[in-house]
């Protein structure tokens, strides 16, 4: 079966390369996805498939294979970045301000490619199940509405490459246990009656408590959490005032706190103001915390990561790389609170020259990468 995979990714090669730069040109953002669900939609129902919108009008799932006994899903995201493009390459984003630039036009057109190649298998071992999902890059992820829309219904394991630009392609990264981080956001917006800095006496000083924040609570997180975890806590916005002798009547500081741990992130929101809480309490500075949480850890279980081995093994016997728990947050994490699965991270470096990051504008990857995700994620089913 898995020679048959070849055969159709061997005899599609170009046309993978002209579907990811068709997808890359033209780049939506999330829940905006028409036409990349409907270019999506269009072709496996030219294959004799059957694929349903999701109720949102965005994304779709497509069933194929035995309808009894197990189903795998396999997940894609398809939203681009409100990012404009700065590649130079002859497909950028005919978009002004938006850009494929995490490598969902990748993704989308591997398990696209997936698909078809498993379509034309008879007898399939397993049943599977396409989920092209929108809305991956905001908080709280598209994830949820495709597990609210019962999706996931029927599933026993679910799938999920990433593209990572620091892994030549050709090779594919896995990981036992956590290989994201939970990802929530932390705002404090202080309120002060504000005064003379001559006077900070017959006044609360909100900058004194502004920086009492911005250093007590990464200080204290460090002290209450256990390292081992890898919580981080680091602020990325602190504004308050103008004035050099007036002392500010408002201010406001926006952060993240990160953890790979889930245990962890369960309780980070109540220790965050508890010690939010006490730092503020001396100072006198009135304040309002806006904690909102992101997502959960993508957490790899045993068995579908050993899965995974297998799978990127058949790539070749050096394709199976290592590869470290990320900080940044992944809404994959949600499929992984309803059932058992993994994530992967597919090679998309050239092997020569600079490893342009995702999430920056000169970020592309290299096309040889698409059918490695075919061959992977085909031969988790066939496997």
């Amino acid at each position: 079966m898995n020679a048959a995979v070849d055969k159709w990714i061997l005899a599609h090669t170009d046309e993978l390369s002209q579907w990811r730069r068709h997808i890359h040109a033209n780049p939506e953002l999330a829940r905006h996805e028409y036409a990349t669900t409907e270019f999506v939609a269009t072709r496996l129902a030219a294959a004799g498939l059957s694929p349903e919108l999701l109720p949102g009008g965005t994304g779709l799932t497509c069933d194929l294979g035995p309808s009894d006994g197990p189903r795998i899903a396999l997940r894609a995201d398809m939203d681009a970045l409100p990012l404009q493009e700065l590649t130079g390459a002859t497909y950028s984003s005919t978009v002004p301000g938006v850009s494929h630039a995490c490598g969902h036009d990748a993704h989308t057109t591997i398990l696209l490619g997936t698909g078809l190649a498993l379509s034309e298998i008879p007898d399939l071992p397993v049943g599977v199940r396409l989920i092209f999902q929108p809305a991956e890059e905001v908080m709280p992820g598209g994830a949820l509405e495709v597990v609210a829309a019962g999706r996931l219904e029927g599933v026993s394991r679910i799938f999920a490459l990433h593209c990572d630009p620091r892994l030549a392609a050709g090779r594919v990264g896995v990981r036992l246990g956590a290989i994201t981080s939970a990802a929530d956001t932390i705002e404090v917006v202080l309120d002060s009656p504000g005064g003379h800095t001559s006077r900070p006496h017959l006044t609360t000083d909100l900058v004194f408590a502004l920086g009492t924040v911005v250093t007590g609570l990464p200080g204290m997180l460090s002290r209450r959490i256990d390292p081992r975890t890898g919580t981080v806590m680091v602020w990325g916005a602190v504004s308050a005032g103008r004035a050099p002798n007036a002392i500010p009547q408002t201010g406001m500081m926006t952060g993240t706190v990160r953890t790979g741990d889930h245990e962890t992130w369960e309780m980070l929101e109540p220790l965050v103001r508890e010690i939010v809480h006490g730092l503020l309490a001396p100072t006198g500075v009135r304040y309002q915390l806006n904690y909102r949480r992101g997502v959960p850890p993508v957490v790899n279980d045993e068995v579908s990561t050993r899965m995974f081995e297998a799978a990127i093994r058949t790539v070749g016997p050096d394709a199976l790389a290592d590869t470290p728990q990320s900080g940044g947050g992944e809404d994959f994490s949600w499929y992984l609170e309803e059932v058992p699965g993994a994530m992967a991270r597919l090679g998309v470096w050239s092997g020569v020259g600079e490893q342009l990051d995702i999430h920056q504008p000169t970020f592309d990857l290299d096309e040889r990468a698409l059918g490695v995700g075919v061959r992977v994620l085909s031969s988790l089913v066939l496997g």
